[in-house]
């Protein structure tokens, strides 16, 4: 019989404990892992969610992700999103797209949205995460926490019942909507169910359908749809559900099918996951206590709309990893830390506001071009920005109204550099560190755990224009300045130190 009783911690076990393994936590694990920080995740499930649910990845995720070393096998695991096919009566109505890439963005090497089931992007994370020396434990949930002013205690309980403790420098709660650790912490959801009608996902095999479109099947009691997945035999079934009760199950996934499509019942060949959902719209009101955060949906709940949930929790990782880095691995002071609530609090609340509107909004053949521009327009995440922050400085005596600041995602532009030309920036910021561009001038001594490149021309060049850039290692500018002496302070704050400044 497992020992009930809890044991007492080793001071502590890992740097950073991460509850919940979803695409959130998964993420922060791997940045927290390729910098050489002992993370562990926890995952209250046996295993990590076996359903599609978020299949949607935008292009600044992608960015991310590719920072992190699994784009290509995202990207093999993928597809494009194809176009819609709406039915009626049985009959083909034409196609149409649900999302036009917008000229006008910012430019990147992910210009359209992926298509990936959510339980393959979980997989793919989870080998990276392992392969860069992380740990994660299905079967394992957390039951309390406490914390002092240099650790946190959480007891976890297992599947088989026993119990025991781990300490960790830090802890983040990245499980989800219902979530254990905010739960703990005693911080409230501000929000509203703002009317949002329920709806069931489920990934189904069904016979009689091609894979080249999304299948749609409009209908004001409620339209269902039918997405390919890629990489498998499976469809994604969405349908919004009229009414309070419905009780999700193999036999009602089946007569939703039949209801509301052409197709048999038994054309449903096979129900491998499914889940019914109320929609809801809720900010945290912090994400941050003491050694404790929150991301993800843990943080803020989204409607699907737009397919920005998991999208915005990835970003949450990618923004704190960097940080938590600084602050365990180069002793950056812990002010460090607050500029994540303060940074990613503002950007899931203009999240949350665009997912709603466009939840309302729905799939719809009527005026679709317009819908695609539009959805084009919003959903890439390539435009927000942090130039309120306390991390972005912008010291540069001129500077254009209108062009790059600090706080923006810096252009993924080709440039031309002292070592020879480069076709894409982000190559060159591939990695845990902070960059410096001195674009156009000299460029100061090097600081440990910085990367100098000193720009000589090409359309980055001419983007950002003469000075010095501090690129943040998720590709934000932290520091514009005309002058070397303004980095020292700068550097100092995030637990860099120069020679010579």
């Amino acid at each position: 019989m497992p020992d009930p009783t809890p044991q007492t911690p080793q001071q502590p076990a890992v740097d950073v404990l991460i509850v919940g393994g979803g695409p959130t936590g998964l993420t922060l694990a791997c940045d927290l892992a390729r910098r050489g920080v002992r993370t562990h995740v926890i995952e209250a499930a046996d295993q990590l969610l076996p359903g599609s649910r978020g299949k949607s990845l935008q292009s600044r995720t992608l960015e991310a992700l590719d920072d992190l070393g699994v784009a290509d096998a995202l990207m093999a695991a993928g597809s494009p999103f194809p176009p819609m096919q709406t039915w009626r009566d049985g009959e083909r109505q034409g196609e149409w797209q649900l999302i036009q890439p917008d000229p006008e963005a910012p430019v990147s090497r992910y210009p359209r949205p992926w298509l990936v089931p959510q339980w393959r992007t979980q997989d793919i994370l989870r080998d990276r995460l392992l392969d860069l020396g992380g740990t994660l434990e299905c079967g394992v949930r957390l039951t309390s926490l406490t914390q002092t002013d240099r650790h946190v205690t959480a007891e976890v309980t297992h599947s088989d019942g026993g119990r025991h403790l781990v300490s960790a420098l830090y802890l983040v709660g990245a499980d989800g909507s219902h979530s254990t650790v905010r739960e703990s912490l005693g911080i409230a959801m501000k929000g509203e169910e703002s009317g949002l009608r329920p709806a069931v996902v489920a990934d189904v095999r069904v016979e009689g359908l091609d894979r080249d479109h999304w299948h749609i099947w409009p209908d004001p009691a409620g339209e269902l749809l039918l997405c390919p997945l890629p990489g498998t035999n499976d469809f994604q079934l969405n349908a919004k559900i009229t009414g309070e009760e419905f009780t999700a199950t193999p036999e009602t996934v089946r007569g939703l099918v039949a209801a509301r499509t052409h197709l048999p019942s038994d054309a449903v060949t096979d129900v491998r996951w499914f889940s019914f959902y109320r929609p809801r719209t809720a900010l945290a009101e912090r994400f941050r206590q003491g050694r404790v955060f929150l991301a993800g949906d843990a943080a803020h709940l989204h409607p699907p709309g737009g397919g920005q949930g998991l999208n915005i929790g990835v970003q949450d990782a990618y923004n704190l990893g960097w940080k938590l880095g600084q602050v365990i691995d180069r002793h950056a002071p812990d002010a460090l830390l607050d500029s994540y609530e303060a940074e990613r609090r503002a950007a899931a609340a203009d999240t949350l506001d665009l997912s709603t509107r466009l939840y309302r909004a729905g799939r719809k053949p009527q005026d679709a071009d317009e819908q695609a521009r539009h959805r084009g327009r919003v959903c890439h995440l390539l435009s927000v920005h942090y130039r309120d922050s306390q991390l972005s400085t912008d010291a540069r005596e001129r500077r254009a109204p209108t062009g790059f600041r600090a706080g923006d995602r810096v252009p993924d532009l080709p440039c031309v550099t002292t070592a020879g030309p480069c076709p894409s920036l982000f190559d060159l910021l591939r990695g845990p560190d902070f960059t410096l561009l001195a674009v156009n001038c000299a460029a100061p001594p090097e600081a440990a755990g910085l990367h100098t490149h000193q720009v000589t021309g090409g359309p980055l060049a001419q983007e950002l224009g003469t000075g010095l850039f501090l690129v943040r290692p998720d590709h934000h500018i932290g520091l514009a300045a005309d002058r070397p002496e303004h980095l020292g302070r700068y550097l100092a704050g995030v637990g860099l130190r120069g020679t010579g400044m």
